[in-house]
């Protein structure tokens, strides 16, 4: 059974990896991998759970005569939920924080980048729109953030190859922005969760290297692209039938909003409660602020589309699936004990973090950023060493596997969002961005490794 599921596991790797290629939607395979993987656990659950749980079901039992039902009850019980609260640990912080992105979307407290960003100047606009998205994908979710930036970038440039440029740098700035923090991408979150590191030391380690493979790329990008760009500039959007907030009211909503994101860490520092409650905290003021400041629209039947954040679409509902499939998924891996042999293999013959990290990096870059970013965080519990709370460890995989996505357009959501909005194709991107993201990823890595050598000598 446990050749079973590994194989499950490999086979998933190989069908996400060649989602674009199969057509396969890779929300689908992670989703059979976390359901069927247990359903194949339970069916061999007494080998598996005195294999790794001996001593506590023996202690469950009191006494009673062990049957095939008070396993699967075993499991259940005190097992397969402690997954399903971890996934859903992450998939509520992530619909807070989509929900938190619509609600100020919808009222138009993002119209402030438009308004930045009203120039035809290459450099500016490069630089305005991707420092934009590097601050909020910090604080917010990344695939929405992108979303976001790119449809507000489409509106304005007119020329497609121009778009592909632009929509590229704003993807990298994505990813590199929401892997410094906590809160800016579920890998941080997850370690963050787990106690393996903290809010303040994760950040300080990774700002400087999560900027360098921000700015690197994108300066290069920037001498693709001709001085003056084809825009077409359109009236501030009218909102008089969804919103009639002033700018005023905007920015509260927005300091709510984001402020409240900011909090968080200090949130749980205080009362040692689960992320994802702070930020359910921070979307029902919002809404309740949002409701205050639109009352005469809702009490007006106007608002019946906008009063329930649209968090829920097709798209994103796909990407919370997924999250919940991939870390259901190695759930059971981590249970049949094959994480621990292979642990123990690096162990043995690697040996250095930094090469696990460079190897996690590339394997992103083809698979998929947070299955390759999970899979090595699964592979040690928080102990000593390189995995001691804020170890090594820790900063390198959530640096390379959010970078190393980014290698190319298929390793991350960000960038399918953009391969399906700007028809990317990837021997395009690996021809034109492939190679300024690698020198990025590489200076970054290396002041990743200066920072950490310097602190411990």
């Amino acid at each position: 059974m446990t050749a079973i599921i590994v194989t499950m596991l490999i086979l998933s790797y190989l069908l996400i990896a060649t989602g674009h290629l199969t057509g396969v939607n890779k929300a689908a395979i992670a989703m059979f991998l976390g359901t069927v993987g247990w359903v194949v656990y339970v069916c061999f659950g007494e080998d598996f759970v005195m294999s790794q749980h001996p001593a506590d079901y023996i202690k469950w039992l009191a006494g009673i005569e062990p049957t095939s039902d008070t396993v699967k009850l075993y499991i259940y019980n005190n097992v397969f939920l402690y997954y399903v609260g971890r996934a859903a640990a992450i998939v509520l912080f992530l619909l807070a924080t989509m929900s938190i992105v619509e609600l100020l979307s919808n009222n138009g407290c993002f119209d402030f980048i438009i308004e930045w960003i009203r120039t035809r100047n290459s450099k500016r606009l490069l630089w305005t729109i991707t420092f934009a998205t590097f601050v909020l994908s910090a604080n917010l979710d990344n695939l929405t953030t992108t979303t976001m930036m790119l449809v507000i970038m489409h509106n304005i440039l007119q020329n497609s190859r121009q778009r592909m440029y632009v929509g590229s740098a704003i993807v990298i700035a994505a990813n590199c922005g929401g892997c410094f923090t906590v809160i800016g991408d579920p890998t941080g979150l997850i370690l963050w969760g787990d106690g393996a590191v903290t809010a303040s030391h994760f950040s300080g380690y990774l700002a400087v290297p999560a900027l360098l493979a921000w700015i690197v790329p994108t300066i290069l990008i920037n001498r693709e692209l001709p001085d003056r760009l084809d825009t077409a500039w359109s009236p501030s959007p009218y909102r008089g039938d969804d919103t009639r907030l002033n700018r005023w009211q905007r920015i509260v909503m927005l300091i709510v909003g984001i402020g409240g994101l900011w909090f968080i860490p200090t949130f749980h520092n205080i009362t040692k409660l689960a992320p994802f409650l702070g930020a359910l905290c921070v979307l029902a003021v919002l809404w309740i602020v949002n409701e205050a400041f639109n009352r005469k629209l809702i009490n007006a039947d106007q608002m019946t589309q906008h009063r329930i954040p649209a968090s829920l679409q097709y798209g994103v509902l796909q990407q919370l699936l997924f999250v919940t499939g991939i870390m259901l998924g190695m759930g059971v891996v981590t249970e049949t004990g094959v994480w621990d042999d292979v642990a123990q293999w690096f162990d043995m013959y690697i040996h250095d973090v930094w090469l696990m990290g460079i190897g996690a990096g590339l394997l992103s870059a083809v698979i998929d950023t947070f299955t390759i970013a999970i899979s090595n965080i699964s592979l040690y519990q928080v102990g000593v060493g390189d995995v001691a709370t804020n170890g090594t460890f820790w900063k390198i995989i959530a640096y390379t596997t959010a970078v190393g996505g980014c290698l190319l357009s298929v390793g991350s959501v960000s960038g399918l969002a953009l391969m399906r909005s700007e028809h990317v194709k990837m021997g395009w991107y690996i021809k034109h961005l492939t190679p300024k993201v690698l020198l990025g990823w590489i200076i970054g890595f290396i002041v990743l490794w200066l920072e950490i050598n310097i602190v411990e000598l």
